[in-house]
């Protein structure tokens, strides 16, 4: 991952669902790139395809990856003050086991969302 400066947000390009979230948190300004994982080099950015699929991931400038809700606390931490303070929400102790949750519930259900295109299954999930 050397030379990376920013931190990368990889998502699910093939839902819209998906998709529509990543545009969202695009319009917010977070200090970010946010990738279509089936766009991104994976192998440099240190993300498997399985891992990719399975939830959203986010690789910091150092090479550090996190994925489902603590990805979306991270980006939420790169952007303004009050998405900020949303970010470091989700960490905290007695609410990260709920987002943890959460996430993998709309994960599970994204193709049911409205706007979804996009199937899942067992193993396909962001």
């Amino acid at each position: 991952m050397a030379g990376r400066t920013r931190p990368v947000l990889l998502f699910d390009g093939d839902c819209a669902f998906c998709t529509s979230c990543a545009r969202a948190l695009e319009r917010i300004g977070p200090d970010a790139e946010i990738v279509a994982w089936q766009l991104a080099d994976l192998t440099a950015l240190g993300v498997t395809e399985e891992q990719a699929s399975d939830a959203v991931q986010w690789v910091s400038a150092d090479g550090t990856v996190r994925s489902g809700h603590e990805a979306i606390a991270a980006v939420l931490l790169t952007a303004g003050p009050i998405w900020r303070i949303a970010g470091h929400a989700i960490l905290l102790p007695g609410i990260s086991p709920i987002a943890a949750k959460a996430y993998r519930l709309v994960a599970d259900n994204r193709g049911r969302l409205p706007g979804s295109t996009c199937e899942t299954d067992s193993k396909a999930h962001d």
